[in-house]
Order: structure tokens, then sequence, then C-alpha cells
């Protein structure tokens, strides 16, 4: 018998720039996981090599505020102009087949999953520092100025809500971030309160 036969739901989460995509394509890499991508959606135009379905779902605004009526978002935000939201009843279905569901979103969504999945992980990446966020923001090279100095003005704000997660992770280096986070991973499905009731169970057999 599996201690923990329910699937684990890991938020990763972090400003915008932070490496979120990068690091969790490098945890998706890694030999011996169980890891399903949460695919969110989203009103923005694909960026250059997305893939509808893969990267995200693209839907126009009509469609996306019709899903939020319909309450089919397990969070949802409004960022820079466009809509991101995570599709309700595709993360329940991937829990229920006991996978490691692994959903990569802003601050804002993260704070709304954790009022209503009390026993998700989550896990705040951040950067080495403010210029190495800058920085990045520049090399993406997808955004205006403008936006850039949006984005960092309301990273500085994200930093001070570290508190609200379990675990901070550093993005210096790709790999070890990864390995930070798979480490996170492994550790929360012997957590005790996740296993002591089919502990209990499995001893009393």
């Amino acid at each position: 018998m599996k201690l923990n036969e329910r699937g684990l739901l890991v938020v990763l989460s972090g400003p915008s720039g932070v490496g979120k995509g990068t690091v969790r394509r490098a945890l998706f890499r890694m030999p011996n996981h169980d890891l399903v991508y949460s695919v969110s959606m989203t009103t923005r135009p694909p960026r250059e090599n997305e893939v509808d379905g893969v990267d995200y779902y693209f839907v126009d605004k009509p469609t996306f505020l019709q899903r939020i009526r319909e309450n089919k978002f397990l969070e949802w935000a409004e960022f820079v102009g466009h809509y991101y939201g995570t599709p309700r009843d595709k993360i329940d279905e991937q829990l229920d087949k006991g996978k490691e569901v692994v959903l990569e979103i802003e601050v804002e969504g993260a704070l709304q999953v954790r009022r209503q999945m009390k026993d998700a992980v989550f896990i705040f990446l951040v950067p080495p520092g403010k210029e190495a966020l800058h920085q990045r923001l520049l090399n993406r090279g997808t955004d205006s100025q403008a936006t850039i100095e949006k984005r960092m003005k309301k990273a500085e704000g994200e930093f001070m809500l570290a508190h609200k997660y379990d675990y901070i992770v550093v993005n210096d280096e790709v790999n070890n971030a990864a390995d930070r986070s798979m480490a996170i991973i492994r550790a929360e499905h012997a957590r005790t309160e996740r296993t002591i009731h089919n502990y209990l169970k499995m001893i009393g057999e």
C-alpha cells in the first residue's frame, strides 16, 4: 500500500521574469518522477515557439470571462492587460490519479490557490538579486521598457509576500533551483500529516 495515494499539487510561483518556466522545464527533465504540468489558460497572444494546449490554452477574452462566471478556474488573475487562469477540473483529474501536478503561476494566482487548496505545496522562486531580475526581463526581449518597469514595480510588492509560501528557492542557476525544488517535492510526500492515516491503516491490517 502506498502511504500517500492522493496526488500532490506543487505551486511554483514568483515574480515575472524570475525563471519559473525554465526551472519547471528543468524539473521535468529529471529522471524518475511522476510530474504532470498543469496547463494554464490565457488571453495573451502566444510568444514565439509557444504551442496551444502545451504551453497555455490560448483563448479570447469573452471565452475567459464566461469561464470565470461558471467558476471553472481554480485561480485567475489579470496582469498587464491579459487574463491568466488554471482550469479547475484538470487539476482534480490528475490528483485523483496520484500524479504530482506542477502549477506554474504568478503570485496573485498562487495566493488564490492557497485559500482553496490547503494541502498544496507552495514554492516561491526568487532571483539572486533585483538587478538579476531586471536583466532577465531585458534578455527575454518580449516586453517594452514600460512593461518591464511595470513588472519590476510589481515584483517589489511580491517579494514581501514570500512569508505566505512554504519554501523559498533562489534561482541562481537553473539546475540547482530544480534540484532544490525536487527535494522539496519528495520530502513532502513523506510528511506525517499526509501519510499518517494510511500508515495506521496499513499496520492495523
